[in-house]
């Protein structure tokens, strides 16, 4: 694996935003003056084998305590990190949900670069799903942790400089990163301030272990989750984050009906309680059941649209982390 110094900083251009400034390994200055890029080497003694990558927008200040946005990256099927690593790098800096909130909201954005590989195409690294989550032994093994070591790391990497983070952070995503937030928050829902996800194909996980008398085991539900995790579920934990779900009311892509996201069993458990159509048949039956439960949860769906975000949903996500800052 390919390591880095304590960091770098990617000289890229933002749009019609500033260019960023390159750092050395000195203090950063107590207002970020262009946008900027810094990478993290990967430390497996610290808990993650994988660097992540930090944006800073222009004008963050280190006058005040902040929070920290994470949005896992989704850099489709490739056999080499370096890919990732360049599609990630994308995303933090100008294309991510992730990167425009952080932007508007002037607070640090922290995005992994896990892999995904085209070879072993059934491990859905970006999505967290079972494969990944049963993963032993491998680089890949615990993803969850891994990011959680990273945002450790990255509050000590940033108060070094002045930056002061908050214990709690938002994470959000879209697609597979959206529900990688969602499963993610399921696990850890104490490390959690709020979170939102997008276009997550109608099934956000389901915090039963069943319903109709039918199991439902990890993604689809939590009935086998404790085992997995090695831990009980903390549901009162889950039911107190706020969390926000959205979906397309034209979004027809079903990760569902794909191998690599779901097995054969939980795809015909699926369609069969809840529904083929995404929205608003499936979507609604995900929203009874977290009605049911008490989930801190608002489901959102936007006319005109399919499997994407617009202006409106990305400055809808701003005020809804805007609200959760204080």
């Amino acid at each position: 694996m390919r390591l880095f110094t304590t960091f770098i900083a990617i000289l890229t251009l933002v749009g019609c935003r500033s260019v960023q400034s390159k750092y050395s390994e000195g203090k950063l200055p107590s207002v970020i003056a262009s946008d900027t890029l810094l990478q993290f080497a990967a430390k497996p003694r610290a808990g993650y084998k994988f660097d992540y990558l930090i944006y800073l927008p222009k004008g963050l200040k280190s006058d005040s305590t902040t929070y920290l946005m994470v949005e896992t990256n989704n850099t489709g099927l490739n056999d080499t990190i370096a890919y990732h690593e360049k599609k990630a790098r994308h995303a933090a800096l100008r294309s991510g949900v992730g990167n425009y909130t952080a932007w508007k909201l002037q607070i640090p954005l922290l995005m992994p670069i896990f892999p995904r590989s085209q070879t072993d195409w059934t491990l859905y690294t970006h999505a967290l799903d079972r494969d990944v989550l049963l993963s032993k032994g491998t680089d890949i093994e615990r993803l969850d942790l891994q990011l959680l070591a990273m945002i450790d790391d990255a509050r000590k990497q940033l108060a070094k400089h002045g930056y002061r983070l908050h214990d709690k952070f938002f994470i959000q995503g879209f697609s597979a990163s959206g529900t990688f937030a969602n499963r993610f928050t399921m696990l850890h829902p104490r490390r959690v301030k709020a979170m939102a996800a997008g276009g997550i194909n109608a099934i956000p996980i389901l915090p039963v272990p069943g319903v109709e008398g039918q199991t439902l085991n990890y993604p689809v539900g939590i009935a086998d989750l404790p085992t997995i995790i090695g831990k009980p579920v903390d549901m009162e934990g889950f039911k107190a984050v706020p969390q926000l779900l959205y979906m397309g009311a034209q979004d027809d892509n079903d990760a569902v009906a794909f191998d690599d996201a779901y097995s054969k069993e939980d795809r015909e458990l699926v369609f069969r309680l809840m529904g083929k159509q995404l929205v608003p048949q499936r979507w609604s039956f995900m929203e009874s059941v977290y009605r049911a439960q008490g989930i801190n949860a608002e489901f959102r769906t936007y006319p005109n649209i399919g499997h994407g975000t617009d202006r409106k949903i990305n400055n809808d996500l701003v005020e809804y982390f805007r609200k959760h800052m204080n």
